[in-house]
């Protein structure tokens, strides 16, 4: 008998109150939106909170938990957001203060949770704090709240030490004083608009504990804490003594990230946090050298989960998935916080074209690879990861199978680490490309007037309405997944796997009366059945208590009958 999953239709899930479910977070499948590229409200091609809001039913149904936006302060976009002018304050092109109000409203009607960004590294350059500090001159009191030095050599031509821009070029700006002379520098590790705070000065924490505030006062259920592993310096900024230090991010403890001092800053705030009901959360993105350094951020005291960017990094191969598995969850034992897992978001390239090409190109990809292959382990590795104990982060559009566009003409694009050299590969427009609703329209029911980056026409076949009540479609075995996942809690409870015998590159693990198994080989493999077919990412054959399970496949059993 051949048999791929359970296609069933879109279906409403019974909405629950917010607070219904103490520590919600520790299984919970929460959906990333980059609000630009979700929906548009307005017709002027670049989406907003009313869009955002106005598929909040799309979202109920699908099966999440919660909501993740992507920054929608005030700012002059010099990093699509990430660069906060205000951190009270809406940016009018996604909306006012009422519009994430009444989000927040709607969305805890719907039963789903809100999440936010939290920028705490860096400000704009067009903060009111920093524009001050420049206005005011040296000795500005505003300026011990960034990173101000004196530069290096005869006329403090050079800058104050050798850090290096995660967007390429030296980390460190020179500007003209009020008298129209060449002065002090300051410290950006990211874009020159982006200024890093110095968390020495008390200023910076209580402004940061008044911003906590002002959201949870709202009604937010959490925040995601953008370069959380970045607000703390080493002290006296000492010289790293190399170059090409992007490439050494991930392997080593950097005098400019993952310093020990930022667990100090967690604490205070987890003291906030546990002042409102409503059971609310921290999550970090902490980039360390190892998931052991991650853990740190987790501890009892401290954020609530940080994003595995060991998992999201690691090849579709069944031997270095087992490792980092296990590696994960050792090491979130011992501090009781949940293992996360996460295969795409909006700084890296789509698992969907990421699997399409050979191991090893990174996180961010140029070529389309082989799109039917890249679909395929894509599907089978969104079924592993949903069956692994924790919480588990979708972004946008892999729901609906969307590959990175690799093919955007130069001239449209918009990251500004494309126009920095030797910094990242600046192809991050490539997975911010506007999701697809419809079959038609000028940009398949995004909004009506356009998109702010093209879509391809490959978008029309894979917008929701062309997928929805498709069976084999990659948006149906998602709400499958999900509404499997919803209806057994023990699904991504728990802090272990048992893991089963099987042929070399297959991962298989029991978890009570379940079990998973993936096949990330070329080829089919047969196996034992366990019990029935619950989903699977493929066509399956089951013969004689036997269950052929193709190429790059995950299937899910049940011991029930």
């Amino acid at each position: 008998m051949s048999q791929q999953h359970s296609a069933a239709p879109a279906r409403h899930f019974a909405t629950v109150s917010v607070a219904d479910r103490r520590d919600w977070w520790r299984d919970a499948v929460i959906y990333q939106v980059y609000p630009r590229s979700f929906a548009d409200s307005n017709g002027d091609g670049m989406g907003d909170l009313e869009g955002v809001r106005s598929r909040l039913p799309y979202l109920r149904d699908l099966g999440v938990d919660a909501v993740w936006l992507s920054p929608f302060y005030a700012s002059p976009q010099a990093d699509a957001g990430y660069d906060v002018a205000d951190y009270r304050a809406v940016d009018p092109m996604f909306g006012s203060l009422l519009d994430a109000d009444a989000l927040i409203r709607d969305a805890h009607g719907h039963g789903l949770r809100v999440i936010v960004d939290l920028v705490p590294n860096h400000s704009s350059d067009r903060h009111e704090w920093f524009k001050r500090a420049l206005a005011e001159g040296p000795g500005s009191p505003l300026r011990d709240r960034y990173h101000f030095r004196p530069g290096k050599g005869k006329n403090g031509e050079l800058p104050p030490n050798d850090w290096e821009s995660i967007f390429g070029g030296p980390a460190w700006t020179r500007v003209t004083e009020p008298d129209g002379t060449p002065g002090e520098w300051y410290l950006h590790l990211f874009a020159p608009e982006q200024p890093d705070f110095n968390w020495d000065h008390p200023a910076v924490g209580d402004e940061f504990r008044s911003i906590l505030r002002f959201w949870l006062d709202m009604g937010v259920d959490g925040f995601r804490i953008d370069v959380a592993h970045g607000l703390v310096k080493a002290e006296g900024l000492p010289d790293l003594g190399t170059h090409d230090q992007v490439k050494l991010l991930g392997n080593d403890v950097m005098p400019f990230f993952d310093q020990d001092g930022v667990h100090a800053i967690y604490r205070q705030w987890r003291r906030i946090l546990d002042e409102y009901s409503g059971d609310r959360i921290f999550v970090a993105e902490a980039w360390t050298p190892t998931v052991e350094r991650t853990a740190n951020y987790v501890r009892p005291d401290e954020l609530h989960q940080a994003f595995n960017f060991q998992y999201l990094g690691t090849a579709w191969d069944a031997k270095e998935l087992r490792t980092v598995i296990d590696r994960t969850l050792d090491a979130m034992r011992p501090v009781g916080a949940p293992a996360t897992w996460v295969l795409s978001n909006h700084d890296v390239t789509r698992h969907a074209t990421r699997f399409a090409n050979p191991p090893g190109l990174g996180t961010q990809i140029r070529t389309a690879g082989d799109r039917e292959l890249g679909l395929r382990r894509a599907r089978a590795a969104t079924l592993l990861m949903l069956a692994l104990p924790g919480s588990a982060y979708l972004y946008q559009g892999e729901e609906l199978g969307l590959p990175d566009v690799v093919d955007l003409p130069d001239e449209v694009r918009q990251d500004p680490a494309y126009f920095r050299g030797a910094g990242q590969d600046g192809f991050r427009d490539g997975c911010r490309v506007p999701i697809p609703w419809t079959r038609t329209g000028s940009s398949y029911g995004f909004g009506d007037g356009g998109s702010w980056l093209p879509q391809p026409p490959v978008w029309a076949e894979l917008s929701v309405e062309a997928q929805t009540g498709v069976p084999g479609s990659t948006l149906e075995l998602y709400r499958s997944a999900l509404r499997v996942r919803r209806e057994r809690p023990d699904l991504g409870a728990g802090e272990s796997v048992e893991w089963l015998r099987a042929p070399e590159g297959v991962l298989a693990f029991r978890r009570g009366d379940f079990v998973c198994v993936a096949n990330t080989t070329g080829e089919s493999v047969t196996i034992p059945s366990h019990g029935r077919v619950l989903l699977a990412s493929g066509e399956v054959t089951e013969a004689d208590g036997e269950t052929k399970v193709p190429a790059d496949t995950t299937v899910w059993w049940t011991a029930e009958r």
